[in-house]
């Protein structure tokens, strides 16, 4: 057991986790909350995705300071959209563990599953990491400093599951495995901070909404997980945080915004064996689609007040902000779009920018998150219009176990299957992200903003 000196303070990323699932479906985190715990509603940041919002709680900045204004942006200078990047470089701001280690530089920091993971200056850390071959396959694979660790874990917990952490079969798995690699590895580095992401709750609302009926068992598995994690440290002289990014609500509609930009004539696509592939440079004008949020870039800025009053008068846009009304919200950024569209509360940014299906990109069939401008939930799907889908998957197997060139194409081009999104501050307060941890840290009925995170890291950790 550790000193008091030592403890040690665990964070627990539980994604879309929102104070209205917080009863009847969550025991483990009832009895944390019994034992000395309280929750509060947190304040999203605003785009209310993933690497913004990880952003914000490990640096206290907003984006136009840490500069990363959504899960993926244009990279002008190389005239591409990337999402999902992983280098902790982009990140352009210090982040808690520095601020730590000023007081303390013996301080021991781990980084599981959370993202901008790779070369982040921390004791240890574990990320997802395929190994893209030159023949365009992929060997799935996890990255970890030191070396070895994730593959001295997965010796005794086992492989990683890596098409239960995204695509069709995306499930609980994921985040057990990930809630045994951190018990692991909290055994093997004693860790003074572990930061652990658990991503199930992002898969099932958005695939089904946050009414279904389904989601109930859900949450109750996500807490057995929590609950796991909690029952190991029951000897160890642990504080816990937990947090969530953003919450889920429900959507029925869809806005293509490339597609409404190209009918207007400002987008340019290059053909490729039948296939449009989007021109970002040629482009007057393009849309990167990230939720509820799309980052519009305009190369030519003579057309950015007509651009806006097209989009202003779209059905579905919320509202259109230019840079100034981004300063507000501290989006303002080089990375920023010119303009950026909020989608309304029931709807979503779909990336599609193709207006005939048969000439949709080869990707935009399969799972494939860092080429597709856009985020794209559809790959939580299997097409329901293909007739055998296992079969097709297993002959797509085949031909790649025997050496052919193979397309895993069975993600389906229907927006409607999407039930759920995020990215836009929620209406209500209860239906967005939580915080949670000991109650001589936390003011009651406060409501934290997600910047505040890093400051109650400072708080909870520091040498006593």
């Amino acid at each position: 057991m550790k000193n008091q000196q030592n403890k040690a303070l665990i964070v627990l990323n539980v994604v879309a986790l929102s104070p209205y699932m917080i009863g009847k479906n969550t025991p483990n985190i009832n009895k944390l909350l019994a034992n000395g715990y309280s929750k509060n509603n947190l304040a999203a940041e605003f785009p209310a995705v993933t690497t913004t919002a990880q952003s914000a709680m490990l640096t206290g900045k907003k984006a136009n300071e840490h500069g990363i204004v959504g899960n993926g942006w244009y990279f002008k200078d190389l005239a591409e959209v990337s999402f999902w990047k992983q280098t902790n470089q982009l990140v352009q701001s210090d982040k808690v563990w520095h601020a730590l280690k000023q007081k303390n530089p013996h301080l021991k920091v781990s980084q599981l599953f959370w993202w901008y993971n790779m070369y982040a200056d921390v004791e240890n850390s574990i990320t997802p990491r395929p190994h893209y071959l030159a023949d365009g396959g992929k060997v799935f694979d996890l990255y970890s400093s030191p070396v070895g660790l994730h593959q001295q874990i997965e010796e005794e917990i086992g492989t990683f599951p890596f098409f239960n952490f995204w695509g069709p079969k995306a499930g609980i798995a994921a985040s057990k495995w990930i809630a045994k690699a951190a018990i692991k590895e909290f055994q093997l580095n004693k860790p003074d901070l572990q930061l652990v992401y658990l991503p199930h709750l992002d898969y099932c609302l958005q695939k089904h909404g946050p009414d279904h009926e389904s989601i109930a068992k859900e949450v109750q598995a996500i807490d057995a997980v929590v609950g796991d994690i909690i029952d190991f440290h029951q000897d160890n002289d642990v504080d816990f945080l937990i947090v969530s990014e953003y919450g889920i609500t429900k959507v029925s509609k869809t806005v293509h915004i490339n597609r409404i930009l190209r009918q207007q004539g400002y987008i340019a696509v290059r053909e490729t064996l039948g296939f449009e592939n989007l021109d970002y440079g040629a482009s007057t004008a393009f849309a990167v689609a990230d939720h509820q949020c799309a980052h519009v870039y305009i190369n030519d800025m003579d057309t950015l007040d007509e651009i806006r009053q097209i989009l202003q008068a779209t059905d579905g846009i919320e509202s259109v902000l230019d840079k100034t009304e981004q300063e507000k919200l501290g989006l303002n950024h080089e990375r920023s779009g010119d303009l950026v569209a909020v989608s309304a509360a029931d709807c979503w940014f779909s990336y599609y920018y193709w207006l005939d299906d048969k000439k949709a990109p080869d990707f935009a069939r399969t799972v494939d998150i860092h080429r597709k401008p856009g985020y794209d939930p559809a790959e939580m799907f299997i097409d329901p219009n293909i007739k055998f889908p296992l079969l097709k998957v297993a002959y797509r197997l085949l031909k790649k176990k025997l050496g052919f060139r193979y397309l895993m194409d069975v993600i389906p081009l229907d927006c409607s299957l999407i039930q759920g999104s995020h990215g836009r501050i929620t209406d209500d307060p209860s239906q967005g992200p939580i915080l949670i941890g000991p109650m001589q840290y936390l003011l009651r009925e406060k409501n934290y903003k997600m910047t505040d995170i890093y400051e109650l890291i400072l708080s909870i950790s520091k040498v006593k």
